[in-house]
């Protein structure tokens, strides 16, 4: 009997140890959640439905945030000059892959950080050929691939569509951030193109609020006619104060983004932002599965929005051509 009792007193000694032991084993055993490290230019509250695009990216591929990975987010609030610190600090961190965007610097300054942790990027301004960061659209090549929404590319035709919705104009300005290098790459392709047009070319430059303001004003002692808004993720993020300043000096202001007709700008034409990131949390979950960077050829659009606010076009005096009309994606009312 006394046997009887030491046996069942050791047995409920070792279960008890055992229930401490199991659960951490167990625990040990369960792989580590990949960690995705998300690095953008500006700021999150701008960026919500765009991270949505991300994360609807992701889930197409498996991978929903909190239940089988984790994403590090690193915000440099529009300060451009912080990008390599956070880059470097997602390096840092071993996270499994940096998804760079908000513009070109952010993936700059991810491939600066790291020359083997895969790289996504996802930006309009500039070539990434050009920046250095592929050798190729269709051959990445080292760790790096992305998607191009190839803002710059399209502002020739933009050029075409502002003389078309404001025919009487003879001179266009274009609004740039000089902090950004890749919209800098694309001046001389469009100061070419408006030559081409017969229109004379101006550039001017903001890279804070205050200066878009003072940009505005230089503008309409200058008479400004008409004015194209560079892609630019800081002057992007402030489309509502550039739609509001367009009208309120009646210049018709062609843009890059459907956000800024929404905001009540005149037209833009361009890729759609939520599609690109969407892009690219596919790619960035194909790469948690074991796919290259090298074997993922850089995405470029096909399909190009052109939004027309109708409203902000009657402020203006302006009569929408017909032929602008029917090719319309979207029109304000």
């Amino acid at each position: 009997m006394r046997f009887n009792q030491l046996g069942r007193r050791e047995f409920i000694t070792l279960l008890g140890s055992g229930a401490v032991a199991w659960p951490l084993a167990v625990r040990a055993q369960q792989p580590t959640m990949p960690v995705i490290g998300f690095l953008n230019s500006g700021s999150p509250n701008w960026y919500v439905p765009f991270v949505a695009a991300f994360m609807k990216g992701l889930k197409e591929t498996g991978y929903i945030e909190g239940e089988n990975v984790k994403i590090e987010y690193r915000w440099a609030e529009d300060q451009y000059d912080r990008l390599p610190v956070l880059a470097a600090d997602l390096a840092n961190r071993r996270v499994a892959v940096i998804a760079a965007n908000g513009g070109s610097r952010s993936a700059l300054a991810a491939k600066a950080a790291s020359a083997t942790i895969p790289i996504v990027f996802t930006f309009g301004d500039g070539d990434p050929v050009k920046h250095g960061l592929v050798e190729s659209i269709n051959h990445p090549g080292r760790n790096i691939t992305g998607i191009t929404m190839i803002a710059g590319a399209l502002e020739p035709k933009r050029l075409e569509l502002l003389r078309e919705i404001a025919p009487k104009t003879t001179v266009v300005h274009i609004l740039v951030n000089p902090n950004n290098a890749g919209v800098l790459q694309d001046i001389p392709t469009v100061a070419a193109a408006a030559g081409k047009l017969g229109l004379g070319f101006e550039v001017m430059q903001a890279g804070t609020e205050s200066e878009i303001d003072a940009a505005f004003a230089t503008m309409f002692r200058e008479h400004v006619q008409a004015l194209m808004i560079a892609n630019d993720g800081f002057l992007t993020s402030r489309s509502a104060q550039i739609a509001a300043l367009a009208a309120r000096y009646a210049v018709p202001t062609i843009y890059a983004w459907r956000q800024f007709p929404a905001a009540g700008g005149l037209i833009s034409y361009g890729a759609s932002i939520s599609e690109a990131y969407r892009q690219s949390g596919l790619y960035v979950g194909q790469i948690l599965k074991g796919t290259k960077p090298a074997d993922l050829p850089v995405q470029q659009p096909t399909k190009f929005e052109l939004v027309i606010n109708a409203k902000a076009a009657k402020a203006l005096g302006l009569e929408v051509p017909v032929s602008l009309l029917v090719r319309a994606d979207e029109v304000i009312e």
